[in-house]
Formats: C-alpha cells, sequence, structure tokens
C-alpha cells in the first residue's frame, strides 16, 4: 500500500473520533444540558414541537411549584394562596374562640368563683407556706390562713358599714342642702329656670318612676336571684381556695399527665411560670392598692370629710382594677367632698388623687411589678373593657390578671430553648445497658 494511503485512512480515523466525540458532547433535544444525562438516551421531542392538544405531563417540574400539590394549584398565584391559607386558620382560630367564650359564658357562676379563688390562692399560698415550714399539717394550716383570712375581710366590712351608717344622716342633711343649692343656681345662674320649669322636670321624674314600677319589681325578682347567686359563688370561692391551697400541686400534676408525654414537660414549665407571674401580680397588687388607699385616706382625716375609713376602703378595692379603679374611687370621695364640705376641699380632694394615681403609675407600678407581669397600657384597657362587657365588674377585676398570665404561657410555650428538665425528674432508659 501506497505510503499516501496509509496517511489518508490515519486521517480519516482522527476526523472520525472527533466526530464521534462532538457528537457524543452535543446536548440532545429535551435533555437539562448535562452530559451524563445525554449518553444512552434516545431522542426525545421537543415540547415546542409537539401537537397543541397533545397532553402535559401533570408532575413535570416546570408546571408545578415546590409549594403546591397539583397542577390545581400552581394556576393560583402566590399571594392569593397564602392569603387563603390564612384566612381559613382565622376562620377556624374564631370559631373556637366563639365557642369557648359562649361555654364560659353559659358555666360562668362556675368559673368566676374559680378564677376568683386562683387569685385568693395565689394571695394566701405564702402564708401557708410559712406555716408548712413551721411543721404545721398542710390541712391545718390552710385552714388557719384561709380562716384568718376570711376573719380580717368580715372585720373590715363590719367597721366600714357601722361607720356608713353613723354618717348617713349627716351626709344626707348635706345632700339636701347641696340640692337646694343646686335648685337656687339653677335660678339665678346663667340658665334662669322658672319655678314652673323646675317643677315640670320633677313631675316627669315621678311620672317616670310611676310608669317603671313593674319594671322595677321585677328587677327586685333578678336581684333576689343575683343574691341567691352571689352566696353560692361564695360558698364556691370558699370551697375552691381551701383545695387549691391544699392540693393544688397534685391538681396540677394530674392535669400534665393528661397531655401527651412530648408536651408534659414544656406545659408543665409553662404552668409553673404562669402561677409565680399570678402569685406576683397578686401581691403587687395589693401592696399597691394599700398605698392608695393610705394616701389618700390619709388627707380625707386631715380635712374632716365624712366615712374616711370607708371611702379608703373603696380606694383599696377599687385599685384591683387597674388604671381605672382606683381612679372612680377616687372621684367617690371628692363628690363626697363637694357634698360636705365645699367645692374648696373637693378641688383639693381632687388633686390627691391626681397626684396618687400619678405616682402609682410612674412609680409604683414599675417598681413593684417590675418587668415579670409588665403588660402595654392598651392591652389593660381593651381586656378590662372585654371583662366588663362579658362578666361586669368581676370581669374587670379578673381580666388583668387572666391576660397577664397567658402572656407568660404563651412565651414560654413558644420559645424555642427547651424547658430543664426538673430536679426530681426519674429518666427510665428504653433498653438494659
Amino acid at each position: 500500500m501506497p505510503q499516501w494511503e496509509v496517511r489518508l485512512s490515519r486521517f480519516e480515523q482522527l476526523r472520525a473520533r472527533i466526530r464521534r466525540a462532538y457528537e457524543a458532547g452535543r446536548p440532545r433535544s429535551g435533555s437539562t444540558g448535562n452530559p451524563e444525562e445525554g449518553q444512552g438516551a434516545g431522542p426525545v421531542d421537543s415540547p415546542s414541537l409537539t401537537h397543541p392538544l397533545a397532553p402535559v405531563d401533570a408532575d413535570s417540574s416546570a408546571d408545578v411549584h415546590p409549594s403546591t400539590a397539583s397542577r390545581d394549584d400552581a394556576d393560583v398565584p402566590h399571594g392569593l394562596r397564602i392569603a387563603a391559607a390564612w384566612s381559613w386558620r382565622l376562620i377556624v382560630i374564631g370559631v373556637v374562640g366563639w365557642t369557648l367564650i359562649r361555654v364560659v359564658g353559659t358555666i360562668r357562676i362556675v368559673i368566676i368563683p374559680l378564677i376568683i379563688a386562683l387569685l385568693l390562692s395565689a394571695l394566701l399560698a405564702p402564708a401557708v407556706g410559712l406555716l408548712l415550714r413551721a411543721r404545721f399539717p398542710r390541712s391545718l394550716a390552710t385552714a388557719v390562713v384561709l380562716v384568718t383570712g376570711l376573719a380580717a375581710v368580715v372585720g373590715t366590712l363590719t367597721l366600714v358599714v357601722n361607720e356608713f351608717i353613723r354618717g348617713v344622716p349627716d351626709l344626707s342633711r348635706n345632700a339636701t342642702d347641696g340640692i337646694r343649692q343646686i335648685q337656687e343656681w339653677l335660678k339665678t345662674g346663667p340658665l334662669h329656670m322658672s319655678d314652673n320649669q323646675l317643677n315640670s322636670y320633677i313631675e316627669q321624674g315621678e311620672q317616670w318612676i310611676n310608669e317603671n314600677t313593674q319594671a322595677l319589681t321585677s328587677g327586685a325578682v333578678s336581684t333576689a336571684t343575683t343574691v341567691f347567686e352571689v352566696l353560692t359563688g361564695a360558698l364556691l370561692v370558699l370551697f375552691a381556695t381551701f383545695f387549691f391551697l391544699r392540693d393544688g400541686g397534685k391538681i396540677w400534676r394530674f392535669i400534665v399527665r393528661l397531655l401527651p408525654v412530648a408536651a408534659r414537660w414544656r406545659v408543665d414549665d409553662a404552668g409553673r411560670a404562669s402561677w409565680a407571674t399570678l402569685v406576683a401580680y397578686v401581691r403587687a397588687t395589693v401592696l399597691v392598692a394599700f398605698i392608695d388607699a393610705v394616701g389618700i385616706g390619709i388627707f380625707l382625716v386631715i380635712f374632716d370629710v365624712p366615712f374616711a375609713f370607708p371611702l379608703a376602703a373603696l380606694v383599696f378595692l377599687g385599685a384591683f382594677i387597674p388604671i381605672v379603679g382606683a381612679t372612680l374611687s377616687g372621684a367617690v370621695a371628692i363628690l363626697v367632698a363637694l357634698v360636705d364640705s365645699g367645692w374648696v376641699t373637693a378641688l383639693i380632694i381632687l388633686g390627691v388623687v391626681v397626684g396618687v394615681q400619678q405616682i402609682e403609675g410612674h412609680i409604683l407600678q414599675p417598681l413593684i411589678m417590675g418587668r415579670a407581669v409588665a403588660i402595654h397600657p392598651l392591652a389593660v384597657i381593651i381586656a378590662i373593657a372585654a371583662g366588663v362587657v362579658l362578666a361586669g365588674i368581676v370581669g374587670a377585676l379578673v381580666s388583668v390578671p387572666l391576660i397577664a398570665v397567658l402572656n407568660t404561657a404563651v412565651r414560654r410555650l413558644a420559645r424555642r430553648r427547651p424547658p430543664e428538665v426538673p430536679p426530681h425528674a426519674v429518666v427510665v432508659a428504653s433498653q438494659a445497658p
């Protein structure tokens, strides 16, 4: 064979190798551009060359978004899918909340005494612990603390009622003089009302009372029912407080054991933190209420305003409703000072009430309660308003501590750090070592 033919055959072999390498490395139609996926794969028709009525693969990654489960979900905009997901979850939460409110409203005669018993238990628990450290039996310590607290409440109410009974005649006489002064002011003041106009207004008031006598009588029946409910609730509060103080730990451990094992430690941690918050709130509220009552009561005694002790007791009870309670009870003291001692003394008492409120809001509340039970004032106002609508005065009383407890519980349950293992916990191995 001539030498040039040998060279030509080698050139043809080299060209054939280059061609095979080029064909192997060129991307096939329908491939992803990965050489490994192109090797050994048969020819695939391009989607652009398929018939318009050809079926489309529903499992294709180009058609289904990772956050969807089907082609129908992929056709819905992402923002609309998120809005729909939020909407039905909020609807479920709203329905559950509405149902819970209806249930609580139906059995409020039981729920409200239990909540008040929890507040009293948080107040009296330190005294019970002190007696337990003094080697008292638990039942005896609980009974002693409960009877002592009940005696203190009854004694205080007795003093208030006795002083009120003694001062009513003088106050009624002063109130009569005050009404006469108002009538004279209406005649000689800027309104210039005549005797005929005053008499007509008085007659209209008497006529309204006569027309609503039946309604007032039916209201007395409902009042009797309310008194029965109050007595029943008071007995329930007494017994529930006793058993909460004596067996509170056992009751809580029983409730925790009803939950799944994986959630027990976290719920137990949130519950104990919430109880500590409730105890701190009740202690701080009692101390702040005592300071408010003493501050206003001292000035009532100095200016010889009648019912100084009952008004101070009213301020003490009103201070359990934050922001609103002490202000309303202080307004009663201002009215009594106005009727008995004139507008000068009333203005002085008004300044005292405002000053005490400022000290409470800017010094006592942050200093005594601290960050453990810190709640935004807007949340306090909304809680009080909702409590008044749902349960009246009692609802306003229990709404703020309930919000404080829920705030602590939610924060503990939502934190990522797992709760610490209780020191008394026993770890049992699943297999023998």
